[in-house]
């Protein structure tokens, strides 16, 4: 089949993305958003960076179902347990992509959603409670980008062991004695970080946290940009650029497959949020028995939305496993074929399908499993209706899925910093 065969079986393949979608970005804010994302200095203990769940190296997140947040040594697959500072349990979510999450259409950001544009809100953006913005930030990313330093288990460490982790307990997150102004005082205290925040905010601005978040945000826009995949160039035109099984796969994926219904758009995502039955895995959110998770609805409080979780980009989709908002998946066919009969995969699923640490923590990774009651609960809440592919037409959609592949995406663009100005390590593969 031809690519203009392909494209015209398919009414909703979007236009090709443009330089117009993405904020314009200033170098040394981008290079000091870059120093930032790689220093512990954000990290209550010192110990862990944002790079260390979202490394370059691992296509902008761990390549695991489940992070080892705050208590681990190392990244990736060779993460483990420091003996002197265990974590309890494993992050509840999976450690998503950055992938051009600086696009101008990502209103909404977390699996969840929890960060949102709402003009309604203070500044423009709402945030969970008890985090609401103190001052404007440029975009809801930049928003986002301060929520994993006040996280116990991602960054900002336990109890009383450091002093933002205190403020923390205390309840303090804003105000001059909160967590997010203690992290902005470390990094004002670091010279080489203030002189640069003078060419931005102005020599003897007092920095605050939403200063970090803006220079983190103008990092993540710029090193993640990507929209240079086969599948962009045909989109461009270039008529050469997938080859016949990827034209079949995309005929596939916008028309008899249903694919496109959801993952529409530039980035292959609708910004929605839908309940698709991926198996409960790790430790959850808390939401009604312990260890359920009850995504969007855990913002909205409206049981509609229990289950329901933000529809992924698709971009750089072969290099960002495992899948699913919890990383229940490690095999992207996997994931493919869950979505053709959600029912029968989650009654057949089990935990060896995922990619975890092999470390006993005291949260099972299957508890939600076990549970019948809240297996059924989720199994209701399913809202995509099953479909029936051949292995062939698997194999076609798996083919056009890899042309969304940017093949810039697999080192990012920038690379890492030799060395970050609080003289703390850099974390490297």
């Amino acid at each position: 089949m031809s690519l203009q065969a392909s494209l015209s079986l398919a009414a909703d393949v979007p236009g090709a993305v443009t330089r117009s979608g993405f904020p314009e970005t200033e170098t040394h804010s981008v290079l000091l958003g870059r120093d930032l994302f790689f220093d512990p200095i954000l990290s209550g203990n010192r110990n862990i960076s944002c790079a260390t769940c979202h490394h370059p190296a691992l296509a902008a997140g761990d390549g695991m179902s489940l992070s080892l947040g705050e208590g681990g040594i190392g990244l990736g697959t060779a993460r483990r347990i420091d003996p002197a500072n265990a974590p309890r349990a494993r992050i509840a979510r999976n450690a998503p992509a950055l992938y051009n999450l600086g696009a101008a259409e990502f209103r909404a950001l977390f699996h969840d959603g929890r960060v949102a544009a709402d003009p309604a809100a203070p500044f423009g953006i709402r945030m969970p409670p008890g985090f609401a913005l103190e001052r404007p930030v440029p975009s809801p990313l930049a928003a986002q980008a301060i929520l994993p330093m006040t996280a116990n288990d991602e960054m900002a460490g336990q109890g009383a062991e450091n002093e933002v982790s205190a403020a923390i307990a205390a309840g303090r997150i804003r105000g001059q004695t909160g967590a997010w102004q203690l992290l902005a005082d470390r990094v004002n205290a670091i010279p080489a970080y203030r002189t640069r925040f003078d060419w931005i905010i102005g020599r003897g601005t007092p920095l605050h946290v939403t200063d970090i978040g803006a220079a983190l945000a103008a990092y993540i826009a710029f090193d993640f940009r990507s929209t240079d995949a086969p599948f962009d160039a045909a989109l461009r035109g270039d008529g050469t650029a997938l080859g016949a099984e990827a034209q079949a796969g995309m005929a596939l994926f916008y028309g008899k497959a249903g694919c496109g219904t959801c993952h529409s758009g530039p980035y292959l995502t609708d910004h929605a949020f839908h309940a698709i039955g991926v198996p409960p895995l790790g430790p959850g959110k808390g939401h009604g028995e312990g260890y359920a998770d009850h995504g969007r609805a855990g913002v909205t409080g409206d049981p509609a939305d229990a289950y329901r979780f933000r529809t992924p980009s698709l971009r750089n989709v072969t290099l960002t496993a495992p899948y699913g908002h919890n990383g229940a998946f490690a095999r992207l066919e996997d994931m493919v074929r869950h979505h053709l009969d959600p029912l029968t995969s989650l009654a057949e699923y089990s935990a060896d399908r995922a990619l975890l640490h092999d470390v006993a923590l005291e949260v099972a990774d299957d508890a939600a499993l076990m549970d019948f009651d809240e297996m059924l609960r989720l199994a209701m809440a399913v809202e995509i209706e099953p479909i029936s592919l051949e292995d062939a037409e698997i194999a076609a959609i798996l083919a056009f899925l890899a042309a969304l592949e940017d093949p810039g995406a697999r080192s990012g663009r920038l690379g890492l910093p030799g060395a970050v100005p609080s003289g703390l390590p850099v974390e490297t593969p």
